[in-house]
């Protein structure tokens, strides 16, 4: 009982559980959104029947309704650009001023991963110890006999 205690309360557990609870408010609110403002708007171009831009294949029964696809797309637009400018973009920016105060440099998201150049200049060491000389940056390590 006392991991399972320790793991519930973990900071990143809280904090998907905040998240998920947030995400499903925000949805529904974009989901009234959607629903009784856009909604009406997209009906209005389709014409005065009551499924908006639906066409019928058959006398009866509904087959393809475009308005409820266009509203889909654009909730989901709605809060894809929500959840960026208000989440993504402030921690990106938050994390680039944290290193930049610190005296650290810039994340270079092109650049070789850590490890590798850990590797590589390990590698470099030891050629340099051994009195040989160092290989060409990319080239793979000598066969060790």
């Amino acid at each position: 009982m006392k991991g399972f205690k320790e793991f519930i309360m973990q900071g990143n557990v809280l904090d998907l559980a905040v998240g998920v609870v947030i995400g499903g408010a925000f949805t529904a609110l974009i989901g009234a959104f959607v629903d009784n403002l856009i909604q009406p708007v997209i009906n209005v171009f389709g014409g005065a029947n009551v499924d908006g831009l639906a066409f019928k294949i058959t006398n009866d029964s509904t087959v393809v309704d475009l308005g409820a696809l266009l509203s889909a797309i654009i909730a989901f637009l709605i809060t894809a650009a929500v959840v960026y400018f208000v989440f993504v973009l402030p921690v990106t920016e938050a994390r680039a001023f944290d290193r930049k105060r610190r005296g650290l440099p810039e994340e270079d998201e092109g650049g070789a991963p850590e490890d590798v150049v850990l590797l590589t200049e390990i590698r470099d060491l030891l050629s340099a110890q051994r009195g040989g000389t160092t290989p060409a940056q990319g080239d793979a390590l000598p066969p060790q006999v």
